[in-house]
């Protein structure tokens, strides 16, 4: 069943939110170029024709047509702009190394702090579905394969199950293996799995009362390796961390995201042939591919409209999108490529050597990185992006990807 409304609600939910990063991230611009003394002269979200906007001192703050943006004007990236006698020290090429570095990299920087905050509220409020200490079904005997969990599967002459054998019920909750908790049954699991033939004591709480079973989990073959295997399936529920352990997890989780973004970016240009097959051909649209703006708020939408999901789990999954595109377009960003910060902060490092350079033999310091020269090389990258983002586009609307 389609809910349109729901849809139009998950793409609308995704807009904002983009729109929200991206006035954080020049936020992070404007906020260290005025700590420096420089001068901002317009913070806008959009591109194109202005619709509304006021001014607050020397800064003029509004909204533009096209919703595809925003920026930050600070006065003198560019050694050719003309400045008034008055604003001329306070030029952006002007500003030590160290302090163009920060302004540049700021808005990256905010990036990852916001996708780190978003995911310490996905942790501690919001929660995430996981799997549950909570047994939900015995399996009734030892199964051929690790993919059924069917009774139907079993005959009067299959081996029962360990968790048959050991009398453990649906309902039943298991507080400790070998004495040792684990609040994680993926702990749990690991711990089982590395056990096969060997007995271990399950701590089980049934009914108030806490009750010590001995089981031996038999072994199975999973993926071409033996492992411990007691048959039970356990409950899905809600997890929220407490507040310490939902920081130190989304630390973790935000180091992952960050890993995963640079290994993507590494990879890109070895996955652009396959999206052209995709797109163009009959082949099947990679899931774990390249996927478009349009492709992610399309993932939103069928998020926001999937009649399987609760109302918390269409947030938390909304939450970490946003959380994994904040940190990938941070990572993004940086790379050394004008006309993306990256590349700002690669010229900045450039004239910083040239400068100590200068020092080092007693000479003049040498004039600042003219930008204006190198605008057939921006050019050039832009348009490389500019091809990769229609690429994309025709991919998400023509063979999109679809979630299962």
């Amino acid at each position: 069943m389609n809910f349109p409304g729901l849809s139009f609600i998950g793409v609308l939910a995704f807009i904002v939110a983009l729109l929200f990063s991206v006035m954080v991230h020049e936020a992070g611009h404007y906020l260290t170029a005025k700590k420096f003394h420089m001068k901002v002269t317009e913070f806008f979200l959009g591109f194109g024709k202005r619709i509304w906007s006021f001014q607050r001192g020397e800064t003029e703050f509004g909204i533009k047509a096209i919703p595809a943006g925003g920026y930050c004007r600070i006065s003198g990236m560019s050694v050719n702009e003309e400045m008034t006698d008055q604003d001329k020290g306070r030029a952006f090429y002007l500003a030590s190394v160290p302090k163009r570095l920060i302004v540049l990299g700021a808005g990256s920087f905010l990036h990852f702090v916001l996708g780190f905050l978003i995911l310490v509220l996905l942790l501690s409020g919001v929660g995430v579905t996981t799997v549950t200490n909570k047994i939900g079904e015995v399996v009734p005997c030892l199964l051929s394969s690790s993919s059924g969990i069917s009774d139907s599967e079993c005959t009067a002459n299959s081996e029962p199950s360990p968790a048959k054998i050991a009398g453990l019920f649906a309902g039943d909750e298991i507080v400790a293996i070998d004495g040792k908790e684990h609040v994680n049954w993926t702990d749990a699991v690991a711990k089982i799995r590395a056990s096969g033939n060997r007995e271990i004591i399950f701590s089980v709480l049934r009914n108030g009362e806490k009750l010590e079973l001995a089981i031996t989990p038999a072994l199975r073959i999973l993926d071409g390796k033996e492992i411990g295997y007691i048959g039970v399936i356990n409950k899905l529920g809600t997890h929220k961390d407490a507040p310490i352990k939902a920081i130190v997890n989304s630390a973790r989780i935000t180091k992952d995201l960050l890993v995963n973004s640079v290994t993507s970016l590494i990879s890109l240009p070895a996955r652009i042939p396959a999206l052209v097959r995709q797109t163009f051909g009959n082949e099947k649209r990679d899931a774990q591919g390249l996927v478009g703006v349009v492709g992610v708020a399309r993932v939103s939408a069928q998020t926001a409209s999937d009649p399987n999901l609760a109302s918390r789990e269409k947030i938390a999954t909304f939450l970490i999108i946003i959380a994994s595109l904040n940190i990938f377009v941070g990572v993004f960003n940086l790379l050394p490529l004008l006309p993306l910060d990256g590349g700002h902060m690669a010229i900045a490092i450039v004239d910083g050597f040239r400068r100590l350079s200068a020092r080092r033999r007693k000479v003049s310091a040498p004039s600042p990185i003219d930008l204006e020269k190198m605008l057939p090389l921006t050019l050039a990258v832009f348009a490389v992006l500019a091809v990769l983002s229609l690429l994309l586009l025709a991919a998400d609307i023509f063979n999109p990807i679809n979630l299962n």
